[in-house]
């Protein structure tokens, strides 16, 4: 049988997604650009290859990117963000983004060339999920 091109992004993902309590970042900065893209976001989601933000628009810094429907245009800019709760600054790819509704996007961050696969591991353990916190306290 011959292979029939490309497959689908989500048939090429090597790690699972899971979802994770959302995380607030901040300082997230197109390293390419030099620029701030967003004063905030949140982490939803999380593997040992990359993780998905929601950024509102709002938190938009340039103005060309809340006056447009789409960021199309950041994939494939390298970027960096701080992860406040974990005192961590991390860098990755934009691989893809995507408008939900009107006022909100989500961004797919790949790490996976910029850190070793056991500190990617650790990383996606220490994230903050619904079942981690004891509804009693």
């Amino acid at each position: 049988m011959k292979d029939k091109g490309p497959k689908p992004a989500t048939d090429r993902r090597i790690a699972p997604r899971e979802n994770v309590d959302p995380i607030e970042i901040r300082a997230f900065t197109s390293l390419d650009h030099m620029t701030l893209l967003s004063r905030r976001g949140f982490i939803v989601e999380a593997s040992t290859t990359g993780f998905l933000l929601h950024v509102e628009r709002k938190d938009l810094v340039p103005k060309q990117f809340r006056d447009t429907l789409s960021i199309d245009v950041l994939k494939g800019d390298h970027v960096i963000l701080m992860i406040d709760p974990l005192n961590l600054e991390i860098s990755g790819v934009i691989a893809r983004t995507k408008r939900l509704n009107k006022e909100l996007y989500e961004i797919g961050i790949d790490y996976s060339e910029d850190a070793p696969e056991y500190w990617r591991e650790c990383l996606v353990e220490l994230l903050p999920r619904g079942a981690d916190y004891d509804e009693e306290s």
